[in-house]
C-alpha cells in the first residue's frame, strides 16, 4: 500500500438495502478491523471521495441520487458494489421497483458478493479497489502528458 500517494476517501451510500452490508460497512471501521490502517477515511462529501461504495439495488427513487453522486465524484474514481443487491438486486431483482444491481446505472470496478458481505470481504474489495485507482490515476496522468505534448491520447499526431 505505499504506492498511494494520499489517503483515499470513500463515500458510502446505502440504495434501498436491508441494512446488513451496512451493519457490515460500518464494522469495517471499528477497532477491530480497522480499516483506517490503510489511510482510507470515510467522508460525507462527493467531491472529497475517491471511492463509491453502494450498498443495496437500484429502484426509481435513488436512480438519479446514485447517478448525481456518482458525478459528483472527481476523476479518477471508482465504484465498489457491496452486497448481492448491489451486484445483482439480490433477493429484491425480481421486485416490480427494483432495475437490478449498481452495474445497471453506473460502471462498477470492484464486486464484493454476500447477504450480508462479511467485513473481511469489503475491506479486501476496498484494497482492490485502491489499486485501480492507482491505475487509474497513473493513466490519467499519462494521457495528460501526451496531450501536453501535442499528441492525442490514443497515439497519433493531432
Amino acid at each position: 500500500m505505499t504506492f498511494l500517494k494520499k489517503s483515499p476517501w470513500l463515500l458510502h451510500y446505502d440504495a434501498s438495502s436491508c441494512n446488513g452490508c451496512d451493519i457490515e460497512v460500518l464494522a469495517c471501521l471499528t477497532p477491530l478491523y480497522d480499516v483506517e490502517r490503510f489511510g482510507i477515511i470515510n467522508t460525507g462529501n462527493p467531491k472529497h471521495a475517491d471511492v463509491f461504495v453502494v450498498t443495496g439495488g437500484v429502484n426509481e427513487q435513488n436512480r438519479e441520487v446514485i447517478r448525481n453522486i456518482y458525478e459528483q465524484i472527481p476523476e479518477p474514481k471508482v465504484v465498489v458494489a457491496v452486497g448481492i443487491c448491489a451486484t445483482s438486486g439480490g433477493i429484491f431483482r425480481e421486485c416490480y421497483n427494483m432495475s437490478g444491481g449498481i452495474d445497471q446505472l453506473i460502471p462498477v470496478d470492484v464486486y464484493v458478493p454476500g447477504c450480508a458481505a462479511r467485513p473481511e470481504s469489503i475491506i479486501d474489495g476496498i484494497v482492490k479497489s485502491l489499486e485501480i485507482l492507482e491505475e487509474k490515476r497513473i493513466q490519467m496522468k499519462e494521457r495528460a502528458r501526451q496531450i501536453k505534448q501535442g499528441r492525442s491520447p490514443g497515439g497519433g499526431e493531432r
